[in-house]
């Protein structure tokens, strides 16, 4: 009896010193004794989700949680697909998950146009014939871009051959994917800038990563006219298709800040420009998830193209393993560095549309053998696939 009068007189104690804080507290700041007249509310405890509930949400497929967790049209997450992945167990696999791929290199110009009077279809037909019957979101992978057919590649092609070639190109593709409902983005130009901020240029032979449209010459103010024609047949040709500024690199402001000043030139020239790009390719020591700077800036990027009605995209997220022997500090690695990034874009879906595409899913379709992506050569799940969910239902909007 006496322990409970005890513990009676304590709580007693403890509300008066509290009243007496709040006494205090707005007495100093300017607010006078009226305010603590008001009848004082307990705070309301929010419910302490428990593991088991947080368990069975981490369970679930990864678009589920984003269905769930995300307003509609603000983040989009999907993987790349190859050709070959079509009927397969990554194609499977891929269902699980996603309702958003990318096309790997068929849709690009090597494949479908490598040379006049050449033309193959059939990749790009079953891509939209497989989002077509799982009601998938397609986004063609297919830019004017240093990825370029050996014909463009030839050292002794003119400027007008380039022009167009260039243009046959272009013209049939937006041509056969604007009226195709599953394509809702295309890359119209990649790669078009270095690290430095220098234009990406053409180079001897035909073997060298090398960008030889910029022989097609540049406009008074420096801009290489490739640039300009692609966006303009894209933009008349193809404008029920988000057209993507897509870009290489890490967080290098030189080359950034030239992006950013070619899309807004664009622009202002009347050209539609709807989405910046970048292809995330991530590796041990990245420049990119080493240090704060380098994801402030890439979360000051997101808000530049929200600002300025761009939505973002991650086209090409993957991490490179070149470790045999530490897979369990390097996995552990990678699903750090996907954590790191996909918290800066789960942030900035507030603002605008941020999409995000895994470059691949599982390490037994890796012709590099680097172990870069989702799943290991055994189908096994890797510590990242369990990484990105989790961080998706963390950083959700709900819980933020």
């Amino acid at each position: 009896m006496q322990n409970k009068q005890l513990e009676i007189m304590k709580a007693i104690l403890f509300r008066f010193l509290f009243s007496a804080s709040l006494l205090f507290t707005c007495t100093a700041c300017g607010q006078g004794s009226d305010t603590i007249t008001e009848e004082i509310e307990e705070p309301i405890e929010e419910p302490v989700e428990t593991p088991e509930e947080y368990q069975e949400q981490i369970q679930k497929d990864i678009k589920t949680i984003v269905a769930e967790n995300y307003p509609k049209n603000t983040f989009v997450v999907g993987a790349t697909l190859s050709y070959n992945d079509f009927e397969t167990v990554t194609e499977a696999l891929f269902l699980k998950d996603f309702d958003y791929a990318t096309s790997r290199n068929f849709a690009k110009q090597p494949y479908v146009h490598p040379e006049p009077g050449v033309w193959r279809w059939d990749r790009i037909e079953q891509a939209v014939s497989f989002a077509d019957a799982n009601n998938i979101q397609l986004r063609l992978h297919s830019p004017i871009s240093p990825q370029a057919s050996k014909w463009a590649l030839n050292d002794d092609r003119t400027a007008e051959e380039l022009s167009l070639n260039m243009e046959e190109y272009m013209t049939a593709l937006c041509n056969k994917i604007n009226v195709l409902s599953s394509v809702k983005w295309m890359d119209v130009v990649n790669e078009t800038i270095e690290r430095d901020g220098n234009w990406f240029m053409d180079k001897p032979g035909i073997t060298s990563w090398e960008n030889p449209w910029v022989k097609m010459g540049y406009d008074a103010n420096n801009v290489p006219l490739y640039i300009t024609k692609a966006f303009e047949i894209s933009n008349e040709l193809a404008p029920n298709v988000g057209q993507i500024y897509n870009q290489h690199g890490g967080m290098e402001p030189a080359m950034w800040e030239k992006v950013k000043e070619t899309i807004l030139y664009l622009k202002s020239r009347g050209i539609k420009i709807d989405g910046l790009g970048w292809q995330c390719h991530l590796k041990p020591n990245s420049r990119v998830v080493d240090a704060p700077e380098n994801l402030e800036y890439l979360a000051n990027l997101i808000d530049w193209a929200h600002a300025n009605d761009l939505s973002f995209h991650i086209t090409e997220m993957d991490y490179h393993i070149k470790s045999e022997t530490n897979f369990v500090a390097e996995y552990s690695a990678q699903a750090d560095a996907y954590t790191a990034i996909l918290e800066v874009l789960a942030k900035k879906t507030t603002s605008g549309l941020v999409t995000c595409n895994f470059w691949g899913i599982t390490d037994k379709d890796d012709a590099k053998n680097t172990h870069r992506y989702l799943y290991d050569e055994q189908m096994k799940e890797k510590p990242v696939y369990h990484a990105i969910k989790k961080v998706l239902y963390d950083q959700s909007n709900n819980k933020n």
